[in-house]
Parts: C-alpha cells; sequence; structure tokens
C-alpha cells in the first residue's frame, strides 16, 4: 500500500510516488512503517470526528442565531417607534418605517445555515487535524531512534526527488 496519497498518479508525480515508496520500504523497519500507517488512520479518524462535531455545533448555533433574530424582529415590531424628527429650527423630517427591512427572510435563514455549517466544517476539521498532529507528533518523539529513521527516510527522499528535478531542469524539461 503507497503512503503518499498526496501526490497525483499520473506525470511527474508518479515517479515521485515511487521514490517515496521505494524509501518507505528500505530506509524504515516495519514498525515504523505500521506507526506511519497507524498515525495516518488516526489522523483521519480525528479529522472527520472534528468536521462533524463542528458542523453539528455550527448548526446549533446558526439555530440559535436564528431564533435570536425572530425575537429581535418582533421586539422591534411591537416596540413604538418615532415617525418624524423636528429640528431645531421646527422643520418636520418623517422617518422611514425600516420594520420590513429587519424581517427575517428565508434567504436570509439558508445563508446563515450555509455558511456557519461551511464554517464549522472547516473549523472543526483544521482542529481535529491540529489535535491529531499534536497528539502524533509526541507519539513518534517518543521515540528517538524511530525518528531518527524518519528523519533519515525523508531526508534521502527529499534529495532523490531534488536530484530528479535537477535532472529534469539540466535537460529542460517543464516542470509541474
Amino acid at each position: 500500500m503507497s503512503m503518499p496519497y498526496f501526490l497525483p498518479a499520473e506525470g511527474p508525480a508518479k515517479e515521485y510516488r515511487r521514490i517515496a515508496d521505494d524509501h518507505l520500504q528500505h530506509d524504515l523497519q516495519p514498525s515504523d512503517r505500521d506507526a506511519l500507517k497507524s498515525a495516518a488512520r488516526r489522523m483521519a479518524l480525528c479529522v472527520q470526528v472534528g468536521t462533524v462535531a463542528g458542523t453539528g455545533l455550527a448548526l446549533l448555533a446558526a439555530y440559535r442565531v436564528r431564533g435570536a433574530r425572530k425575537a429581535f424582529y418582533q421586539a422591534f415590531r411591537a416596540r413604538e417607534r418615532p415617525t418624524h424628527v423636528i429640528l431645531k429650527d421646527g422643520e418636520t423630517h418623517p422617518i422611514p418605517d425600516i420594520t420590513s427591512l429587519l424581517k427575517p427572510t428565508a434567504i436570509g435563514d439558508i445563508a446563515t445555515y450555509m455558511f456557519a455549517a461551511f464554517g464549522g466544517f472547516f473549523l472543526g476539521g483544521s482542529l481535529g487535524s491540529l489535535g491529531s498532529s499534536m497528539s502524533e507528533t509526541r507519539t513518534f518523539t517518543a521515540d528517538p531512534e524511530r525518528m531518527e529513521r524518519f528523519e533519515k527516510a525523508f531526508r534521502g527522499f527529499r534529495a532523490d526527488m531534488l536530484r530528479k528535478e535537477a535532472d529534469a531542469i539540466e535537460q529542460g524539461q517543464r516542470l509541474s
């Protein structure tokens, strides 16, 4: 099973994927590869849980905001408002009635729920990713030998990738 899923399957990234797989197979022990796979699964789970929780909490907040907006409109509509202003020189100016502009609408409700859901989705996923990465960092740094093997494998991958890019530049190929 290939680890670098972030790379596309076509083009120059296919070669980078092959280089990454070679370094994962040759520079790391089986327990290291299992730890990486386990960390990837845990991170995916934390991001999913964070996304669902963030979306749910954001929708709950949107529901509360909608209720508060309706209550504000009801209070504003029931209250007696001035209809005109009398200036110092005695001139009278009418004040427009803005009650109809403050009325909650279906489009406003849809926008509230939509933006809250998107915000909760991304915020929850980001917080899940942050928490998971902090947890996994502590897990990996607890074993200095394993951490050294990870760093060695990454340095080797990076060096091979840069050599490949330098060769492509010297041959006049376009990098994408």
